[in-house]
């Protein structure tokens, strides 16, 4: 039985460099063994500084007995072409959200993770932060009584006009990349049976993609989420849960800094609480358990059963979508 996950990463992304990486080299279970890049020099320079082999490609990565898994923090538009590769080719994959830009695909690179007995995750790091297994425990306490409306926002101030964020070609548009952030915040919390009852997205008719949207989901008690994302916003990253006796609201909530203390603030008639919680690291977190359900075989359903349902909300959010072009 290995003890470790010896993780290739197919592709030198910034959320790889900043963030993955970094916590590559802390997380337990896991070692970083290899880089690979389309840009040799630039594969070469990753591997120095942080201590790792190099690949000549992708291809020969996949090829390499000394990788068991796959990290691609590749554009939305490859994870799912280099996901299914990496399960051909035997490796455990986590790839950067989403994992497709569909249900049918994803229901494909579940079957075959299935099939071959490997471990394919989205990185929704989020969820692997400490804040939101509390929230959910005030929840279920009764904090803010009976849940009525979940509201959450996902914003960031225009991008770089040559970002591969804007390339329809690549997967481009604020949907694939801060929208799924509320989506999925709102199946943690409101459950795995909410469909989707009408949208919005606002495109952009000089790159062809969604630069904003809003969506409102709805679960079979009545419960409502309402959700807000977009490329031409101020930075805004937080939700609510309001409730028939408070609400209760956290800022930073995709996106805390691993040494950031949150604050949840609870808003009732008798004024507002505010509860600090401990610093917590989900870019570590989400590594670890990754090579934690690797090494000791963990049940993979629930996996399959998120990625699956994620991607049909997806799927909804388009197909309801008002089309609104700027």
């Amino acid at each position: 039985m290995r003890s470790v996950v010896r993780v290739g990463v197919l592709g030198c992304a910034s959320i790889a460099l900043r963030r993955v990486l970094p916590a590559m080299k802390e997380a337990e279970g896991v070692v970083l063994t290899a880089v690979a890049s389309r840009d040799p020099a630039r594969a070469r320079e990753v591997a120095e500084r942080f201590g790792c082999g190099v690949a000549g490609g992708y291809d020969e990565l996949l090829d390499r007995p000394d990788i068991d898994a796959v990290y691609i923090p590749l554009p939305t538009g490859l994870h799912a072409h280099w996901a299914s590769r990496a399960l051909a080719a035997g490796k455990h994959v986590l790839s950067e959200k989403p994992l497709t830009c569909d249900h049918a695909t994803a229901l494909d690179l579940v079957n075959q993770a299935e099939k071959a007995g490997l471990w394919l995750m989205e990185n929704f790091m989020f969820l692997h932060h400490g804040q939101h297994r509390k929230v959910r425990d005030l929840v279920a306490d009764g904090r803010i009584g009976e849940p009525r409306v979940f509201t959450a926002s996902f914003g960031i101030p225009p991008l770089d006009p040559a970002d591969v964020r804007y390339d329809p070609e690549l997967g481009g548009g604020a949907l694939l990349d801060v929208g799924v952030y509320p989506i999925r915040a709102a199946s943690y919390f409101l459950g795995a049976d909410l469909d989707v009852v009408g949208s919005v997205l606002r495109l952009d008719r000089s790159r062809g993609v969604d630069v904003a949207g809003h969506v409102l989901l709805c679960a079979p008690s009545g419960v409502t989420a309402e959700l807000s994302f977009g490329f031409e916003h101020a930075y805004r990253c937080r939700y609510a849960l309001w409730g028939d006796r408070a609400r209760l609201t956290l800022d930073r909530a995709f996106t805390p800094p691993p040494t950031l203390e949150p604050r949840i603030r609870i808003h009732s008639q008798d004024g507002i609480e505010e509860l600090t919680l401990p610093a917590d690291h989900q870019f570590k977190n989400i590594l670890e358990f990754f090579a934690r359900s690797i090494l000791q075989g963990a049940d993979y359903t629930a996996q399959a059963e998120a990625i699956t349902r994620q991607a049909r909300l997806v799927d909804q959010v388009r197909s309801a979508a008002v089309r609104v072009t700027a």
